[in-house]
């Protein structure tokens, strides 16, 4: 798997105001998913959840400060609270996981 860019997961929970903009305007949503693109992150998959949060968004963006960026702007609409959460691919920890062993049997030879 070759990623890109550094990938995000994004929970969202929408506050009373985001709730009743929801209801009232549904296609809001992906107006918003286009100024998150025109904020240089790009939403690879998006999905409406129950429980605490209200939405998943699995994100790809340049850099922690784009994502950043992104986080703040959404936030401070005051219609929904995000937690970000950088991820790693399981193959891209595996992988450094296994070449760990390798750089330090290289370092101790020197």
């Amino acid at each position: 798997m070759v990623i890109s860019m550094p990938i995000y997961v994004m929970l969202t929970t929408l506050t009373s105001e985001g709730r009743k903009t929801l209801k009232e305007r549904p296609g809001r949503l992906f107006e918003v998913n286009r100024e998150v693109e025109g904020m240089g992150a790009k939403i690879l998959t998006q999905y409406a959840v129950l429980g605490p949060y209200d939405f998943v968004n699995i994100l790809e963006a340049p850099d922690n400060e784009t994502i950043s960026r992104v986080a703040v702007e959404l936030g401070s609409r005051g219609t929904l609270q995000t937690l970000t959460l950088a991820a790693i691919p399981a193959e891209q920890l595996v992988k450094s996981l296994e070449e760990a062993p390798k750089r330090k049997r290289r370092r101790a030879r020197k």
